[in-house]
């Protein structure tokens, strides 16, 4: 039986085959993100496959620049053939999704939203009906005055905790945020309360995303599941 992280790594194999030479790619933050990019850059070695990569986050730019994949920034190539990442959830149907548990969700759905094509790799686990399910919404948040949206945040009917890092300290994100994580528990309208977080004061962004996805590649014990939004 395959691992977690075999299933991620299949996954990210499969997605990172739909790249073609010369394509601009949003490169994501996490764990299955991090094995698409190896698997990227297995493709420049062998095939020699030519691609510019954005990075979403400080430390994909890093491991990405480790493995001799060429970067832009969004300023220098704004418009993207193609983004690959993953999710914390993933649900069935509208493949809309929650994301930002590896802390990088407002680069990389700046990076994802200048994309023509997001591909979401996972393994099996991330399939929910209903977001929320399983995950807190990470929702980042300017330093300055946090308690007062946490307050504000809090009234939108959820409970947040503000994200710590393995110091005890609040987690910094790359533009120097805090996240809260908010448990809504299961979502009826992830639409309508994605409105009211980006319409809160002090709030920077949060993690659904909402109708960017064009595919869902899931990697099962027995071969790959590709998913699409129905209409």
């Amino acid at each position: 039986m395959a691992t977690q992280d075999e299933l991620k790594q299949a996954a990210a194999r499969a997605a990172a085959h739909k790249v073609q030479s010369g394509m601009v790619v949003g490169l994501g933050t996490g764990s299955t993100a991090a094995f698409a990019v190896s698997a990227l850059a297995e493709r420049m070695q062998t095939e020699g496959l030519k691609l510019i990569g954005v990075p979403t986050s400080v430390r994909t730019a890093e491991q990405a620049r480790s493995l001799g994949i060429p970067l832009a920034t969004l300023e220098e190539q704004p418009h993207l053939d193609m983004a690959i990442d993953g999710a914390d959830e993933i649900e069935i149907g509208s493949l809309n999704l929650i994301k930002g548990a590896g802390g990088a969700l407002l680069r990389e759905k700046l990076v994802e939203a200048s994309a023509a094509e997001l591909i979401i790799i996972a393994d099996a686990s991330k399939k929910v009906t209903q977001l929320g399910t399983r995950f807190a919404l990470p929702v980042e948040v300017v330093r300055f005055g946090w308690k007062a949206t946490f307050a504000r945040v809090e009234a939108l009917g959820c409970t947040p905790v503000l994200r710590l890092d393995e110091k005890g300290d609040p987690y910094l994100t790359d533009e120097q945020h805090y996240i809260l994580d908010c448990q809504f528990g299961p979502m009826a309208d992830p639409a309508k309360l994605a409105d009211q977080l980006k319409g809160t004061v002090g709030v920077v962004e949060h993690g659904l995303f909402i109708g960017m996805a064009k595919e869902a590649i899931i990697a099962l014990q027995d071969g790959i599941e590709t998913l699409v939004p129905t209409p």
